[in-house]
């Protein structure tokens, strides 16, 4: 018999802003999670095609989920952990923030 364990949550929450728009996560997420968690689906689109991009592989492997987090471009948004107060930028998505593909 196996012996279950409640999820554990953080009381802490982090606050980004996605252009001016705050989102708010749990502490330890992902910027993709946060996005996700709040209904963000795309934050960037192709350079030619303009295709909407959001997270793919979710593991760091592909480059869909890049975004420019203080000032820093090119970051995987699935990789890096989300800190109070980032400014994170998308790449090609009028208005920053746009809750559906």
């Amino acid at each position: 018999m196996s012996e279950t364990h409640p999820r554990e949550t953080s009381d802490r929450r982090v606050t980004v802003h996605l252009g001016t728009t705050p989102l708010t996560g749990e502490a330890g997420q992902t910027i993709a999670g946060v996005l996700l968690a709040n209904g963000v689906t795309t934050w960037r689109t192709t350079r030619k095609a303009r295709r909407p991009r959001g997270v793919f592989c979710g593991i760091g492997v592909c480059f869909d989920c890049l975004v420019t987090v203080n000032g820093v471009p090119d970051v995987r948004a699935c990789q890096r952990t989300a800190r109070d107060g980032d400014i994170v930028e998308g790449h090609g998505v009028p208005p920053y923030g746009d809750r559906h593909a």
